[in-house]
């Protein structure tokens, strides 16, 4: 007997990794609960019974706990299946089954798109068809560790999922979005994550339907579905997915009610009771050795021909572990005991699928099983509900049309939005009268053609931009999806106007009545959640990315989509570079707790490995309380990484050219300081930040009043520019052009420290910012965005963000309250770079994270990227090498403590090499490369937001994610 189990342990070993600590080893607990069973309670572990259902008429729910409790007292049966109910209800009712078991319950769940597919209080998680649009393996991993984060609160240990049905039929009517799509090698791909997520967090997966239940015409629920297909279309179809996914692990599978002739041509032999299909082709050809349930077989699929207990015994000698819902179990129970008198089943046959489910629960952690704690559970299983959600809407949204035309555009004047099958407004009708102050039209699906030909004529020719929503569309294809003629008419005529842009939100198959449209997106689901990332995309907030999972029309096949070159950095899964896509989601929950503990209301976090992004993600929401979310587009205030990444790689640069020498003093290169005790300072020691200069000066305090108010004076300050204030220092303010002199001289007049000694200095980079403008002939900005900025297409890195974007791409900082005394938003941080004008050496560049990687590649390629050269490789291996005696600092860069490797506080992190060089900045960003590793890592948050807090450095989030990133690696 140990050698016919030994298989099966290893799967699940393999599978779900051992995770639970017990006292007994698996054989030893199997072949001792197993030998406390009577032959009624071998065979009602095989069966799995259902504890609620819902009237489809009154929508009334019935629990059978009464009768569930009956089969465990009288047959100690092996499982059951929660559908609908609350969560406390349903936690104290498993509760009270385990406690009263002779042995443990396994519980299950079909739960495809989480918790909220069956339970009341929990929202839904996005439908597979939406996830087959997404690009981002790691999304679709998350996607099912949230799926086992939520199983594991309730007490189940299996959820029937994932979909691995191969959606090849558009009309199909009990599949269909529930499937990753109708490419079998993506729809494997998919499967394989979402399973991963479920089984590397304790949860068995269990893929369906086999063996492919994509290409019917008819509900299992029903009748019985047929597919004619040949084997070698099933093989290179079908079967591929489950191939696939039986390849890499997983601990499940469920047998469809199916009639494939090509498997199994006896009449009304469904897949589920086909020897053929279960032990013939599963078992022997595809060598699978998990645990195999049944489709439910209450399902008309197979009761139809197979009833009152007949489909349970079929499915034993079929092959099968596991009977899902057999209905009556006396029925069923007296039917299999007669077939083995009969002898059409064999004792030692069952026995081994007993011990194989008893493995299963052993290794699902069923031998030591504690009660669940109700307290917070409807909270508990909602919490990464909404942020997954936003996440996957975020990668879904897919660009299909544009027409050549660049989208988003410049803002329209006038602009009407027209909301299909709406009669009020929803979250996408307010956002486009409160985004675009747009006129809001609904169309109701009751409406008729003659009201269809009246809204035409009172919409064309009178906007510069009209939006469709298509809302309310019926999952299903029947009925056009539930859209009316009329409407159909009205939209196909609206979706040729000038400035049409159409969204779909819902099933994409309902693209192919809208091919033809000017601007087509398709947002795959239809709530709050779908239509604010649709909103946030027509702002111009992010770049679609997602890819349709199913062919709609000619031209619009799956795997399409519209998506913009980004630069020089592609994007790859993690595992290609050597990375772990599990540890790389305790990112995620460093960013959640610091967000939850105010150390910033949101961040971005970017990894690239190996010249490729393999981690990119971003968290939270550009305010407190505020339902505006960060992108990875989000556009932050980079404060002192301004001094890195603009300041010195311009400083290389010359460098490099012959102009600027760094054994050279101050007054070699700026006239204004000669004189002062300021012009011998060497270039060396201020790139070192140890000359001498005073860390910071506070230019703005002798602009305010001195009384309680600290009002900006007028004698400095105007609220419009005029000629004589013309620098900006936040939205209306501008400072006296002639004080920017003043603040050069105190700079000049301020007290040099001691020589030789490490102090950080603002004043250090203000100067070397004006000896690049001095050697180039150029503002700092300009000659950064000549030099670097526009070669490498970096749209977003730059100064004065404010005069390139709409402030809602730009991530606030402080709400200001003794100088400019306004939320700063566009305007530098840094009150003494706004005084300059919001450009100096010291702070005042924004960037997105993904155009700081490309700098940052550039500077770990050797400063080549995209095939040119912006800087010697040299010049990068000087500059960014420890150069100072008395501190951690290159030139202008900033480096690892020398003592890491003793460090109780390593910085940045302790497995930082030292070669490793970077920086920080003040707004709660960092940049940092390792050439050891090949590895760039991008932080970017706003924690000044809505004042300046200490909760990022005192929590270390930056150190701990950046750590967490090398334990990724190991």
């Amino acid at each position: 007997m140990k050698n016919v189990l030994l298989p099966v342990l290893v799967v699940f070993s393999i599978s779900l990794r051992a995770q639970y600590n017990v006292n007994l080893p698996a054989n030893h607990w199997v072949d001792s609960v197993f030998n406390t069973l009577t032959d009624t309670q071998k065979i009602a572990q095989l069966m799995v019974v259902r504890l609620s259902s819902i009237d489809g008429a009154t929508g009334k729910i019935t629990f059978y706990d009464q009768q569930v409790e009956a089969d465990i007292r009288r047959f100690n049966i092996g499982g059951i299946c929660l559908f609908q109910g609350g969560p406390k209800q349903q936690a104290a009712f498993i509760n009270h089954f385990q406690q009263i078991a002779q042995t443990p319950v396994l519980v299950s769940i079909d739960a495809e798109n989480g918790l909220g597919m069956r339970i009341d209080s929990v929202g839904g998680l996005p439908r597979q068809m939406m996830l087959g649009a997404v690009q981002d393996p790691q999304l679709i991993y998350q996607y099912g560790k949230t799926v086992a984060d939520q199983c594991k609160r309730m007490g189940i240990q299996v959820d029937y999922a994932p979909v691995v049905d191969v959606n090849n039929n558009p009309d199909n009517p009990v599949i269909n979005d529930r499937s990753f799509g109708e490419d079998p090698r993506r729809v494997a791909e998919l499967g394989i994550q979402y399973m991963k997520g479920l089984q590397d967090n304790g949860v068995l997966a269990t893929a369906k339907h086999f063996p492919g239940h994509g290409d019917v015409s008819v509900d299992s629920h029903l009748d019985l579905p047929v597919i004619n297909k040949s084997r070698r279309e099933l093989d290179t179809l079908e079967l591929y997915p489950f191939k696939k996914i039986f390849e890499a692990g997983i601990g499940g599978v469920m047998i469809g009610h199916l009639y494939v002739p090509a498997i199994d041509s006896r009449e009304h032999r469904a897949t589920s009771i086909s020897i053929n299909t279960v032990t013939g082709l599963l078992r022997k050809q595809l060598q699978f050795k998990g645990l195999s349930f049944t489709d439910a077989l209450e399902m008309k699929g197979v009761s139809k021909y197979f009833p009152d207990g007949d489909a349970s015994v079929e499915s034993l000698i079929a092959g099968n572990d596991m009977l899902c819902l057999p209905g009556d179990v006396q029925l069923s129970m007296g039917k299999i005991f007669k077939a083995i008198k009969e002898k059409k089943l064999k004792w030692k046959d069952l026995n081994m699928r007993v011990k194989k489910v008893l493995t299963a629960k052993y290794q699902l952690g069923l031998s030591d099983i504690q009660p669940i704690d109700t307290a917070h559970i409807v909270e508990d299983l909602n919490k990464d509900v909404p942020d997954l959600y936003r996440n996957v809407a975020k990668q879904a949204i897919t660009l299909v049309r544009r027409n050549d035309r660049p989208f988003p555009g410049p803002p329209a004047k006038r602009v009407a939005y027209i909301g299909f099958g709406l009669t009020a407004d929803n979250a996408f009708s307010k956002r486009m009268r409160d985004d675009f102050n747009a006129n809001t039209y609904y169309f109701d699906y009751g409406l008729d053609s003659v009201k269809a030909a009246a809204a035409f004529e009172l919409l064309r020719n009178r906007y510069d931009m009209i939006v469709i929503g298509l809302h309310n569309i019926n999952r299903f294809p029947a009925h056009d999806f539930g859209i009316s003629a009329a409407a159909l008419q009205l939209m196909q005529k609206l979706d040729h106007q000038p400035g049409a842009v159409t969204f779909v939100f819902g099933n994409p198959y309902v693209l192919r009545y809208v091919c033809d449209a000017s601007v087509l997106m398709e947002c795959y689901d239809d709530n709050d959640i779908t239509q604010a990332v649709a909103a946030d995309w027509l702002n111009g907030k992010f770049q679609a990315k997602g890819r349709l999972p199913v062919s709609v029309c000619n031209g619009l096949k799956a795997g399409f989509g519209i998506s913009f070159f980004r630069g020089a950095l592609p994007e790859a899964p993690p595992e290609s570079a050597g990375l772990s896509m599990e540890k790389l989601l305790k990112i995620d929950s460093i960013c959640k707790r610091a967000i939850a503990m105010q150390a910033a209301p949101g961040c971005v976090v970017l990894v690239a490995k190996n010249g490729q992004v393999v981690y990119e993600k971003a968290f939270g929401t550009m305010e407190y309380n505020k339902v505006e979310p960060v992108y990875p587009e989000t556009i932050y205030d980079l404060a002192s990484v301004t001094k890195v990444c603009a300041t010195t790689i311009s400083v290389m640069k010359l460098y490099d050219e012959g102009k600027l020498d760094l054994h050279k003093t101050l007054g070699d290169y700026l006239p204004w300081v000669r004189g002062t005790d300021k012009d011998s300072l060497k270039i060396w020691d201020i790139m070192l930040h140890q000359a001498g200069l005073k860390d910071y000066i506070k230019f703005y305090a002798e602009t305010l009043s001195k009384d309680k108010d600290g009002a900006p004076l007028p004698a400095y300050y105007t609220s419009i520019a005029d000629s004589t204030h013309t620098i900006r220092v936040a939205n209306n303010l501008f400072i006296r052009d002639d004080w920017e002199d003043t603040m050069y001289s105190r700079i000049l007049t301020s007290k040099l420290g001691p020589a030789g000694k490490y102090v950080y200095s603002d004043n250090d980079f203000i100067f070397m910012g004006k000896i690049v403008e001095a050697l180039s002939g150029q503002t700092l900005d300009q000659y950064a965005y000549t030099n670097f900025y526009m070669p490498m297409g970096l749209s977003t890195t730059g100064f004065k963000p404010w005069k390139r974007f709409p402030l809602n791409r730009i991530a606030p900082t402080e709400q200001e309250v003794a100088f400019r005394r306004q939320l700063l938003r566009g305007d530098v941080h840094d009150p003494g770079a706004a005084m300059f004008g919001e450009v100096s050496g010291h702070a005042g560049l924004f960037s997105d994270a993904y155009d700081l990687a490309v700098i940052m590649q550039m500077l770990l390629n050797g400063g080549t990227i995209g095939g040119h050269q912006y800087i010697k490789k040299e010049t990068v291996e000087y500059f960014t090498a420890y150069h100072s005696d008395i501190s951690r600092r290159g030139l202008g860069f900033d480096k690892p403590e020398k003592d890491n490797a003793t460090r109780r506080e390593p910085y940045p992190c302790a497995s930082a090499s030292p070669l490793t060089f970077g920086h920080t900045g003040f707004t709660g960003t960092c940049i940092w490369v390792d050439p050891a590793r090949q590895l760039v890592f991008i932080f970017l948050s706003n924690r000044v937001n809505p004042q300046e807090s200490s909760r990022l450095s005192s929590l270390n989030v930056r150190g701990n994610i950046m750590e967490d990133v090398y334990k990724a690696m190991q």
